[in-house]
């Protein structure tokens, strides 16, 4: 893990307003990053393409790019964080924020403002398929229909209970598909209800792709669930929130830096909660691309690991 303190004291500050928290946070989020010290750039974002316009028209006038939604919102705005080299400083405004919760950043406003202000920059690796890139994860299956059956209304009023609601229904109307995996010199044909391959630990609101998995690890983790009937995911529930996954109970899981999966037709490729691409999808690791604030304080194994450089 590489660390460095952040010196900038300019960004430029974008906000999905259609992300949960958005509308009724923002004057409150611009106070407190204000009164931290920052100065503050901010625009407002009313269509997807504008955080990669924003972010290549301010690179050389701030040295951070804060981000206010959840994880589809950053997902939107990846491609020109690793153009510029910017860092990515992260208000947790959406559903489910699972790339904060990866990286320990605070879903209070008040403390994901004052890591932002005072924490420090990890490098973290990214997943890319079909050239695509992705913080957490990438799946096709039973996650793309949950996606779909996904609305605004549900996610606002349920806030991260929304995505439990829709994997129950979609559960029940699911269908396995065949597919063929190929990584580490061998392939394998399976019938699945979802492939995903994660690069960060947390998905789908604090489900977990593997039990030891860090977003800075340099290897993509890959589950396939091939359960066969639809009260078999009573049992297994706790091994998809916790990633603790055995074959004896419908999981195939393996681990890589390159990872292919063919379907017989083109199917949907759901990244960070945005279908972006399709089958046949060709993953791999991107290690250390892009630099995220996190808060300082960090686990005493981990700084025995790496020294903090101030």
């Amino acid at each position: 893990m590489n660390l460095n303190k952040i010196e900038s004291k300019k960004a430029l500050l974008l906000v999905n307003f259609h992300a949960r928290k958005a509308k009724k946070n923002l004057h409150l989020a611009l106070t407190y990053l204000q009164n931290f010290g920052l100065e503050i750039i901010y625009k407002k974002v009313e269509f997807p393409q504008d955080f990669n316009y924003f972010i290549q028209s301010y690179k050389n006038q701030v040295n951070l790019i804060i981000i206010g939604g959840g994880d589809g919102t950053l997902n939107l705005a990846i491609d020109a964080l690793v153009k510029t080299g910017l860092p990515l400083g992260i208000l947790p405004l959406g559903t489910a924020n699972d790339l904060a919760r990866t990286l320990g950043i605070p879903i209070s406003l008040f403390e994901a403002c004052r890591v932002i202000a005072t924490g420090k920059k990890r490098y973290i690796d990214l997943g890319l398929v079909n050239g695509k890139y992705f913080f957490n994860v990438a799946s096709i299956g039973l996650s793309v229909d949950i996606t779909n059956h996904l609305t605004k209304e549900a996610k606002l009023r349920w806030g991260v209970l929304a995505y439990a609601i829709a994997a129950i229904k979609m559960i029940l109307q699911s269908h396995p598909f065949t597919a063929e995996i190929s990584c580490n010199g061998e392939s394998r044909i399976v019938k699945t209800l979802q492939v995903a391959v994660g690069n960060g630990r947390h998905y789908g609101g604090g489900m977990t792709i593997a039990h030891d998995a860090t977003i800075d690890n340099q290897r993509l983790d890959l589950y396939s669930l091939e359960v066969k009937y639809c009260w078999q995911f009573v049992g297994i529930l706790p091994s998809i929130w916790q990633g603790k996954y055995q074959e004896s109970f419908g999981f195939r899981s393996l681990s890589a830096s390159f990872i292919n999966v063919y379907t017989r037709k083109p199917r949907p490729i759901n990244t960070d909660g945005e279908i972006v691409t399709y089958t046949p999808a060709y993953f791999q690791i991107v290690p250390l691309a892009l630099a995220v604030i996190v808060p300082k304080k960090l686990t005493i194994e981990k700084e025995k690991l790496k020294p903090v450089i101030d």
